[in-house]
């Protein structure tokens, strides 16, 4: 195994904004190997935010972003379980980015949950109609629509859309990745876009 060096760890703190001894371990674990590193820390982070899902996040931010040029502006509410992690520079972070993210995709909702059933059942309709025009069989047809309505849940959805500053990963990757380094269950409740000139 190759030896684990102090800038080898700085990289990968600044990378993933994981704590020192994650980064040190992660090495340890990939052989040095910094990509494989990285997805096992967002692998760590996946898990130990499965572990803390259950917990209530009664603190947190409302954060507000004013995109450059003043024409797009963003209020999103984030919740975690302690004002003191709310008051971190990687909880602070995550709100920047999130607020950017929905500057920059302009999502509808934080997740399938919370879209309306009519609205995606007129989606799915406008897709089967499409595939039938393409004259395939029924149970081809379906999984085309089925294909289709997936791939709308990851355009209007916040949380299945990819992060705009690392396409490599979801916006839900994201916030898991800042569960397993805060250590505390956090969740994107709501956030609401404005656009200079947009219609309500």
């Amino acid at each position: 195994m190759s030896e684990i060096s102090a800038s080898m760890v700085k990289e990968l703190r600044e990378k993933t904004g994981a704590g020192m001894m994650d980064c040190k371990k992660a090495l340890g674990e990939t052989g040095g190997d910094l990509e494989k590193a990285i997805d096992y820390l967002r692998a760590k982070g996946l898990a130990d935010a499965k572990k803390k899902s259950g917990r209530a996040t009664k603190e947190g931010l409302v954060f507000s972003y004013i995109h450059p040029g003043g024409k797009v502006g963003v209020l999103v509410e984030i919740a975690c379980e302690t004002d003191f992690v709310a008051r971190t520079e990687h909880f602070l972070s995550l709100c920047k980015d999130v607020a950017m993210q929905v500057a920059a995709s302009a999502p509808l909702a934080v997740d399938r949950d919370d879209l309306d059933p009519q609205h995606i059942e007129r989606e799915r309709e406008i897709a089967r109609q499409q595939a039938k025009a393409t004259g395939k069989p029924d149970a081809i047809i379906e999984k085309i629509v089925s294909g289709r309505i997936d791939k709308y849940y990851s355009e209007v959805c916040l949380l299945e859309q990819a992060f705009v500053k690392d396409p490599g990963m979801t916006v839900r990757d994201l916030l898991n990745a800042k569960i397993g380094i805060l250590g505390e269950n956090m969740a994107i409740r709501r956030f609401v876009r404005y656009q200079l000139g947009e219609e309500f």
